[in-house]
């Protein structure tokens, strides 16, 4: 018997039809199947290859938030650098997909910023992108001296002393800020609490914003007609109000024996506007202290003193502008803050006597 042919069962039968062509057309066909797939699969790849990025928060730190200074300028490979060097992000190439996918890329401020740690990337970028600069309250209190303010700002590294009082001295600056006619910007540097942010390290600026200040309160004040004396008089008075006093209580009734001693024209006789023009004060005021001649020595002058002592605040412009009605013309410290008020001199020096044995008493 002859021998059975074998056969390919992995083929289809021959039919006789087929031809090198239609192979063709049905590898291309499987090659353009698979490309299809491919090209579906790589960006649904790429796209969980970036929500794993995006969906890891960065790990846990001991303190929840930290700050963080973006350079001017900076673009967005440099911001992740810093954000990765602050443990708020990992430092990886996604970041920067990341931010142009959200549209923050180009949306990233300068400056000093708190932000949370512990956050996903997304949250970073997000928390970044709103984020307000770091605000540092400085505060100046009420009755500083032009060089006390300087040395404030210096201190916080804010400007320079030196440079600060050159500019509070200089015509050309003090009249850009509305002030035309006065000297220095002693009594404009208005004391409040200042929220400073570490890209404002321009003097200029600083000083300009406490005058600015200065004005805001200024347009509150009561109108000064009543008085009349000029801003510069009313600021000027109102700095000696504020070195008399610490208690707010007595301002107006000591802005009304000032008052009324330059109505009558007696001289104001008050000791810190001596102090004020002496260039080596020591710390104790003596009689000769008292007896030199200069244009801010209420004892000598027999008017308001040059100019202004220090930088009065909001209470002691409105004692000026609104004093007590009064008939005193004296007051002698009764060693606690508050004064002794008198109508004439006959009284004044019973309390005068009676408040510096106290004095005396207390020290032995």
């Amino acid at each position: 018997m002859p021998p059975i042919p074998e056969m390919d069962i992995g083929r289809p039968p021959h039919t006789g039809n087929e031809s090198p062509a239609n192979g063709s057309v049905f590898l291309k066909k499987k090659a353009l199947r698979w490309t299809a797939f491919f090209l579906l699969l790589c960006p649904i790849a790429a796209a969980g290859w970036l929500a794993l990025y995006a969906w890891h928060s960065a790990p846990q730190q001991k303190t929840e938030y930290t700050i963080v200074t973006i350079p001017p300028g900076s673009g967005i490979r440099q911001i992740r650098k810093i954000l990765a060097e602050a443990k708020l992000v990992d430092d990886d190439i996604r970041f920067l997909l990341l931010a142009k996918v959200l549209g923050l890329s180009r949306k990233l401020p300068a400056g000093e910023f708190r932000l949370s740690l512990g956050k996903k990337p997304g949250e970073v970028l997000r928390q970044l992108a709103m984020a307000k600069p770091v605000q540092y309250a400085v505060t100046i209190p009420e009755g500083l001296r032009l060089e006390e303010v300087a040395e404030i700002f210096a201190a916080g590294s804010w400007c320079d002393r030196d440079r600060f009082l050159a500019l509070a001295h200089d015509p050309d600056f003090i009249h850009s800020l509305g002030l035309p006619s006065v000297p220095s910007l002693e009594g404009y540097l208005y004391p409040d609490t200042y929220h400073l942010t570490h890209d404002l390290r321009d003097t200029k600026e600083l000083i300009a914003m406490q005058v600015a200040r200065f004005f805001q309160i200024w347009s509150a004040l009561p109108n000064n007609a009543g008085q009349q004396m000029s801003r510069h008089e009313v600021v000027t008075l109102a700095s000696v109000v504020e070195k008399e006093t610490g208690d707010s209580a007595e301002r107006p009734i000591i802005a009304g024996v000032f008052l009324n001693r330059l109505k009558t024209g007696m001289r104001l006789q008050s000791d810190p506007t001596v102090v004020y023009g002496l260039e080596d004060f020591s710390g104790n005021l003596t009689r000769t202290d008292l007896k030199t001649e200069h244009p801010y020595n209420t004892y000598v002058v027999p008017a308001l003193p040059a100019g202004p002592i220090c930088n009065p605040g909001q209470k002691a412009m409105e004692a000026v502008l609104r004093p007590a009605p009064t008939d005193f013309f004296y007051f002698v410290s009764k060693n606690n803050g508050t004064h002794q008020f008198s109508k004439d001199l006959s009284e004044h020096n019973q309390a005068v006597q009676e408040y510096q044995h106290r004095k005396k008493s207390s020290k032995q």
